[in-house]
């Protein structure tokens, strides 16, 4: 029983060394690890791929400060960076797959991001990827205005266009101005505007205007209208109005239902009234007739009445004294015959 005891102990003591020892072993020193000057450049490993992108305007500028993201299928971030100076940068270390690739900024405020878009991208290879950012819009601010008094006038249009072609038209509204978005390809470009109509009262403006816009800047164009000459008054415009059958003279006058004569033609006699006491002249004795061409008495104006009357006494009292004349020769001859008989 003792000695089954004592080679246990035996056992234990040569297991415990055996613990003691490993410790001591473990103390050597390790390998020296380098530090990163003297580490060799990293390589790509021969089972991925990398992306390199190239981010420019429409018009060939390249956009330096523009970010991008790329996303796996399985929409996450696989990698992201900054264009440099020349508007490139690449993302290496890519598992082979299908990434999208989007445009956060384009690092320009002329400029609008590039559209996102699909890259393949293969084990050992690099794929090439070119952006192109559109330019922003313009915003174009077009009023139209009275002349004289700056009052804002409604219902003008007018043309906007670049070189031969229209581009757009606009019709002012209630405040006399039109806005709208003026598509731009360039950092500077000139345009035109043109009334082709405007507002009710107002002559159109015959000027065409230029201006000169950049993308993402508003601009304002102003059209000045003047107002519409009054047509000039015209005699054979005025209304006619029917002139009056009664003789200027007679005008107020009662109406006494007397006819006005009416002009004979040249040479013919005017007919009158027989007068009693030309019926009583005798025969052979001096008769008296209106002068050819004369007119009956019309009341046309107070001369002419006066004149006729004037007329009128004269004949009757030649008419008297030719009867009185001829009645005093007969007398004288009864008287002749009575003495000589």
């Amino acid at each position: 029983m003792h000695a089954c005891v004592v080679r246990s102990a035996t056992v234990t003591a040569t297991v415990l060394g055996a613990l003691t020892w490993a410790p001591a072993a473990s103390a050597q020193p390790s390998a020296p690890t380098p530090t990163p000057s003297t580490a060799p450049a990293r390589t790509p490993a021969p089972d991925t791929g990398s992306v390199e992108i190239t981010v420019k305007d429409t018009a060939g500028h390249a956009l330096p400060a523009a970010a991008i993201v790329l996303v796996n299928s399985a929409g996450q971030e696989a990698g992201r960076g900054q264009a440099d100076a020349q508007g490139k940068l690449s993302v290496l270390d890519l598992a082979p797959g299908i990434y999208r690739l989007k445009e956060t900024t384009s690092g320009s405020s002329m400029h609008e991001v590039a559209a996102d878009q699909d890259v393949i991208v293969t084990p050992g290879s690099t794929t090439r990827v070119t952006l192109t950012n559109p330019f922003k819009a313009a915003r174009l601010r077009l009023q139209v205005e009275d002349d004289k008094t700056g009052k804002p006038l409604r219902g003008a249009t007018v043309n906007v266009g670049a070189g031969t072609s229209t581009l757009l038209t606009l019709t002012t509204g209630a405040t006399g101005t039109a806005s709208t978005d003026l598509p731009m390809t360039s950092r500077k470009e000139q345009f035109w505007a043109e009334e082709v109509k405007a507002p009710a009262g107002y002559e159109p403006d015959k000027l065409t205007k230029l201006f000169t816009a950049r993308p993402g800047t508003p601009v304002t164009v102003t059209v000045t209208n003047s107002k519409t000459e009054a047509p000039k008054s015209d005699a054979s415009d005025k209304p006619t109005h029917e002139t009056s059958s009664t003789p200027p003279a007679l005008a107020g006058k009662p109406d006494t239902g007397t006819e006005v004569a009416k002009p004979f033609p040249p040479g013919t006699s005017t007919p009158r009234p027989a007068s009693s006491s030309a019926s009583a002249a005798p025969a052979g004795g001096p008769t008296h007739t209106a002068p050819a061409g004369s007119l009956a008495h019309t009341g046309a104006d107070a001369t002419s009445w006066i004149a006729a009357g004037a007329g009128g006494l004269v004949i009757a009292g030649a008419i008297t004294l030719v009867t009185i004349h001829r009645r005093s020769s007969t007398g004288s001859e009864l008287d002749d015959s009575r003495t000589t008989s």
